[in-house]
């Protein structure tokens, strides 16, 4: 461990930043807004809307991507090893037919 996070000493956040952190609490109450919208809100800059934000937990409502839910217009290969035997622990011997041969 490095003699450096031995001895930190963590400083409790200052009265502005409390203050700050109200207001956001407040502001995100009313409106769903991310952090740059916030940071001309509050007139502060974004990095530390953004810190402030993650202390308190919150982030901005926009849709996600769905990763989990496969595209319509993709094909779906069939599993060709599921049924095959394997000889040894890490050999497979079958020829997968393929269109430009085997494999």
């Amino acid at each position: 461990m490095p003699r450096s996070t031995y001895y930190y000493q963590p400083q409790p956040e200052s009265a502005e930043a409390l203050h700050l952190l109200r207001k956001l609490d407040e502001l995100y109450l009313d409106s769903r807004f991310g952090s740059r919208r916030m940071a001309v809100m509050l007139e502060v800059n974004r990095k530390r809307i953004q810190r402030l934000m993650r202390i308190l937990g919150i982030e901005a409502l926009y849709p996600k991507p769905n990763l989990s839910r496969p595209a319509v217009w993709r094909e779906i290969y069939p599993y060709l090893l599921h049924a095959s035997s394997s000889s040894g622990p890490t050999r497979l011997e079958q020829y997968i037919p393929m269109h430009g041969g085997f494999f």
